[in-house]
């Protein structure tokens, strides 16, 4: 089989690449050990608790689209979901250029408590065997169904003991195996776990969410009366979008000595509660959030990601549907600079966040069916030039974000995405 996507979580849609939308050299795996071993390279992260599953085209066995789900707790789930996914991924590799000539399966779970990677194994059996059966019915073989916990894998259909012992196979670790170093010299890379990535952009906990939430009630109870007098789209657009801009240029001017986690604590500890509950509750608004947009590229990227991401894990407690707007940003920012893995984890962070944010949903499909991102990059900087003769006059020229039908504080801003078309 050659390697040449599809995601989502429990919550949220799928995600699907094009059949051949990888242009990069082909890697030949010829076992189980070798497809257990190319999965993060295929996803471009480790998933954790998922379901992935793999359309495989033609003779030679080249990979087309990807498809990840979260697993289902409850095995009552699990008839309905084999049956969903083999839907999805079977019919959208049918649209987008051919219907499969078989399927791989994998099954990712850590153990639990006292659980071993061999009871993993066995206990999601009865899921492995529920989507070779969903495949089947659409004429679609499962060719390899893996599980990997625990370190190892096992293997629903080989027999063979000699290859597929019943204690499992171990992986390989992680960057040491031939494929790894072929597939990174082929520029494929694996940017950490699924758990990872999303921890990036989770809400904060403890004593410093509660400090946090009661920043965003002070600021929604302060924009309240000024929207109420007749404060115009003006003055909150362009004092949001200001904002904005001077915590980009804070970022910028203290990059974080590392990265992952230790680089979020420290931008974390560079933006107050009160600046950034005013940009997260300034942010529901469509329009400032569409001029936000325009920060996708060139100098503003990096900056602007680590402001979306910091916003995000300030969107706590009540203000939980408000991480939306910044997650959906991160996405884009992450998808116009090329990383379309961490792209379709932040839209469906912010479809989980709120399944119904229009410009997530947009973006998550135009992500989805391999569409170029350059095209509403340019409308963006058309845009950008469109505005600017008239920045004096109004540096936003936007609504100013209110809640329709709600007065309440600490419920926070209806964000005016609702009414997208």
């Amino acid at each position: 089989m050659t390697n040449n996507h599809e995601s989502r979580t429990p919550s949220d849609r799928p995600s699907i690449s094009p059949a051949g939308a990888a242009t990069g050299p082909q890697i030949t795996l010829r076992s189980p050990a070798e497809l257990a071993d190319a999965l993060p390279y295929m996803l471009g992260f480790h998933p954790t608790d998922s379901l992935v599953m793999v359309a495989v085209h033609g003779e030679g066995g080249r990979f087309g689209g990807r498809l990840r789900v979260g697993i289902p707790s409850s095995p009552a789930e699990w008839e309905d979901t084999a049956r969903q996914v083999a839907e999805c991924l079977i019919r959208g590799s049918e649209r987008r250029g051919g219907k499969p000539d078989g399927i791989v399966v994998y099954l990712c779970q850590e153990p639990g408590g006292e659980e071993s990677g061999r009871r993993v194994m066995t206990r999601l059996r009865p899921l492995a065997q529920g989507i070779r059966l969903a495949c089947g019915a659409l004429d679609v073989p499962v060719l390899e169904a893996l599980c990997l916990s625990a370190g190892r894998f096992w293997s629903y259909v080989c027999p063979d003991e000699r290859c597929c012992p019943a204690e499992g196979s171990r992986l390989a670790a992680v960057g040491t195996s031939v494929l790894a170093a072929t597939a990174t010299f082929a520029g494929l890379q694996v940017r950490g776990s699924l758990r990872e990535i999303e921890g990036r952009m989770a809400p904060l906990r403890g004593a410093v969410a509660e400090e946090a939430e009661q920043a965003l009630d002070r600021a929604a109870a302060a924009l309240m009366p000024r929207i109420l007098d007749g404060a115009t789209r003006e003055e909150v657009g362009a004092e949001t979008i200001a904002l904005a801009r001077t915590l980009m240029r804070r970022l910028t001017l203290a990059p974080p000595a590392e990265g992952g986690a230790h680089a979020d604590d420290w931008d974390d500890a560079l933006l107050g509660h009160d600046e950034a509950a005013a940009l997260i509750l300034g942010l529901q608004d469509r329009e400032i959030r569409d001029i936000a947009a325009e920060w996708m590229e060139d100098e503003d990227a990096a900056p602007a990601l680590r402001l979306w991401r910091a916003l995000a894990r300030r969107c706590v407690g009540a203000y939980g549907e408000h991480a939306a707007a910044p997650l959906t940003l991160a996405g884009w920012v992450s998808w116009s600079t090329g990383d379309e893995p961490t792209a379709r984890i932040a839209f469906g962070l912010a479809l989980r966040a709120d399944a119904e944010y229009r410009f997530a949903q947009l973006l998550h499909h135009a992500c989805n069916e391999g569409i170029d991102p350059e095209g509403l990059r340019q409308c963006l900087r058309e845009e950008r030039r469109r505005r600017e003769p008239r920045r004096g006059r109004s540096s936003a020229g936007t609504r100013p974000p209110g809640r329709r039908g709600r007065t309440s504080p600490r419920r926070g801003l209806r964000r005016t995405a609702r009414s997208e078309q």
